[in-house]
């Protein structure tokens, strides 16, 4: 996970095509490709479902800035635990 990296997919793309980005990663995973690439894939799916809880953060009445936040501290508790 990558903040900057989540932060430039919510700020170009709405969640809806998010989404439909994450669900032709997950296809592709299920092919048979190399760990590598499922690594590099898995990263990316990370970020873009990143990118739309902060879409669902702003669309419920927060700013980006206090959506991004969140979102990181949230992540970040996670790891912590």
């Amino acid at each position: 996970m990558k903040l900057p990296i989540i932060r430039k997919l919510y700020q170009a793309a709405p969640a809806e095509k998010l989404q439909a980005t994450v669900e032709v990663l997950e296809a592709f995973c299920e092919m048979n490709v190399k760990d590598e690439e499922l690594d590099v894939a898995g990263e990316l799916i990370t970020n873009l479902c990143g990118a739309i809880e902060v879409h669902e953060l702003v669309n419920s009445g927060m700013r980006e800035s206090d959506a991004l936040n969140t979102f990181s501290k949230k992540v970040l508790g996670s790891i912590d635990r």
